[in-house]
Parts: structure tokens; C-alpha cells; sequence
């Protein structure tokens, strides 16, 4: 993505980076387990439209997070790049909610021509410490949701790594890698809860992934959900840093997905 001009307050320039969304529908993991979470995160409130946020650098470098209240704008912009088109990001000053130093997530890009990224100093004495990326090397609740969000990204590539799971009568509903462990188990048992009581907005998503099947994507304390609605999931775990935990198809695993999918799709 080419950096691009648009004026936010006190007509300082912001060269756009990237973008993401803040909506119910799709949040960067890295915020929260769900929705209300994240807007929490920028101190912002949970309205049911969402926001975009433009990711940028001023004239002096430094790094900014601009919110915005025109979803479709910068949804248009994410859609554009994704499929290798140019796109000029350009939201004005009507549209800007907030404008918050820092990043929530690493950027490889920088802007050309300006110093390299660096934290704007403080507004004032005590003010908002800058957003930034959690340290990728400290397991935890946000490296767990960006390590969901990864493998969402790359599914194929992730199940690529695991043989076909078992089939007929005797087939587990959820066998795993390591066995039956008690974490897995919980948080089975917890995503399965949200079908009898409905968890905050965003704690459970779904995204096209074949014209028959919806990938899902659900969070709660301590663990995170990947799957798809036709194959298996994988489950990421406070308690065991790093690891990707397969969970195989069987009679149970595709009506918890089938719901948690048909969960999602309802209206908040």
C-alpha cells in the first residue's frame, strides 16, 4: 500500500499505512476477545456501526492511529488493496473520531520521505500512554489472539500439517494431538455455552470461506477458536504457549460449529 495524503487535525499530514476494521463483524484480535473488549482498548464506545482505523505516520514520522466513523470508506480501501488495486485512503476531518498515538499492530512499511516511525511525544504531562504491539516473545491472552488470527489467515497452510482425521462410527468428536487435555476440554465446553447464552458482540465471527462452508472464529478467557464448518478446528491456549492444537472432526465437533456459525450471523 502506497502511502497516501489526507489532512486529520490541525492540518497535520498523515501518510496512510494500512487500515482495519472495529466491528462487530471483524476487530484486530490483538484489542480483545470480542467487541465491546476492543473498543475498550481505545477508549471508545461500542456503537453497533463500528469504525475504521487508518494507520499512518505524520510529517515528522510519527506513528498514529486515526478513528474514524466511515466504515464503508475505509472497508472499500482494505477491499481495493486486498485484491492488488490502488486505493486513496483519504477520510476527512468529519468523518475522524479520534486520532490516538501509536499502533496496536506492527507495521512492516514505513512512510517515504519522513524519519522513520517513532511515538509522537505526549500531548501533556500524564497523557495516554501511545498504543502499541504486544511483545510477540510473552505468551498471553493478546500473542494467543494474534496467533488466531494468523492461522485464519492461513488455513490452508496450517491444515496442510494434519493428517485426514479418522472416520466412521468409531471416529472421536474431538480427539486432539494431546490427548484429552482438561484446557481443550473447557474451552469446548465454554464455546458450546455461548449456543444457550449469547456472548458479548464479536466474541464469535464468521467469514466466507467456500461457497459451502463459513470459516468461525471464537474467543473466550483463556483460549481461542479457529475452524471451519466442513473440516476440523484448532484451539490456542493461555496454558500451553505457542502451541496450535488440532481438534478433529467427528459426531459433536460440526453441530458446535454449525451453531456458532448460525450464532454470529444473528444481529447483535
Amino acid at each position: 500500500m502506497g502511502g497516501t495524503d489526507d489532512t486529520i487535525a490541525d492540518d497535520d499530514a498523515l501518510y496512510v499505512l494500512s487500515a482495519l476494521l472495529l466491528t462487530p463483524e471483524r476487530f484486530p484480535g490483538v484489542l480483545g476477545d470480542d467487541y465491546v473488549a476492543a473498543c475498550a482498548a481505545l477508549s471508545l464506545e461500542p456503537f453497533a456501526d463500528g469504525y475504521g482505523l487508518v494507520l499512518g505516520q505524520d510529517g515528522a514520522g510519527a506513528r498514529w492511529t486515526v478513528v474514524v466513523d466511515d466504515v464503508s470508506l475505509v472497508a472499500g480501501a482494505i477491499a481495493a488493496w486486498d485484491c492488488g488495486m490502488e486505493y486513496d485512503l483519504s477520510p476527512d476531518d468529519r468523518s475522524m473520531v479520534t486520532a490516538l498515538p501509536g499502533w496496536p499492530l506492527a507495521l512492516a512499511v514505513s512512510a517515504p520521505g519522513v524519519p522513520a516511525p517513532h511515538d509522537p511525544e505526549p500531548a501533556e504531562p500524564g497523557g495516554p500512554a501511545p498504543l502499541s504491539p504486544p511483545d510477540a516473545e510473552t505468551w498471553g491472552p493478546a500473542v494467543r489472539r494474534l496467533g488466531a488470527d494468523e492461522v485464519g489467515a492461513n488455513w490452508a497452510a496450517w491444515r496442510g500439517r494434519i493428517e485426514d482425521p479418522p472416520s466412521g462410527p468409531g471416529a472421536p468428536s474431538a480427539s486432539v494431538s494431546s490427548g484429552g487435555h482438561p484446557g481443550v476440554r473447557r474451552a469446548l465446553a465454554e464455546a458450546r455455552g455461548y449456543l444457550d447464552d449469547a456472548p458479548p458482540p464479536g466474541r464469535v465471527r464468521t467469514e466466507f470461506a467456500t461457497e459451502a462452508a463459513r470459516t468461525v472464529r471464537a474467543d473466550g478467557p483463556g483460549w481461542s477458536l479457529v475452524a471451519r464448518t466442513d473440516d476440523m478446528a484448532f484451539l490456542l491456549l493461555d496454558d500451553e504457549p505457542g502451541e496450535v492444537i488440532p481438534v478433529r472432526r467427528g459426531p459433536e465437533l460440526p453441530s458446535l460449529l454449525a451453531g456458532l456459525a448460525e450464532l454470529a450471523a444473528r444481529p447483535a
